[in-house]
């Protein structure tokens, strides 16, 4: 059984999906991928690299719920699509 995640960095994964426009156990593998490729098994420094991560994010200056906004958008003959009757 899986041990209890701490809370900080679960709040430091939350913030980082919400900057992403993904989900937290999507932004939690991407922290954890990320830990095992550099090595990184203690709780706090997976917290300072999905801080990192986080602060990458946020200097990228990529708004990426414009990208997904304009991702969904309808395009020409799609805008009249009907899904059901």
């Amino acid at each position: 059984m899986a041990g209890i995640p701490d809370r900080a960095y679960n709040a430091a994964c939350g913030k980082l999906a919400s900057q992403l426009g993904i989900s937290l156990a999507a932004a939690r593998r991407k922290v954890d991928v990320k830990a095992s490729q550099q090595g990184l098994r203690e709780s706090a420094d997976k917290l300072a690299l999905a801080e990192q991560m986080l602060v990458d994010a946020l200097g990228n200056g990529t708004n990426h719920h414009e990208l997904l906004t304009s991702l969904l958008e309808a395009v020409g003959n799609d805008e009249n699509f009907m899904v059901e009757d």
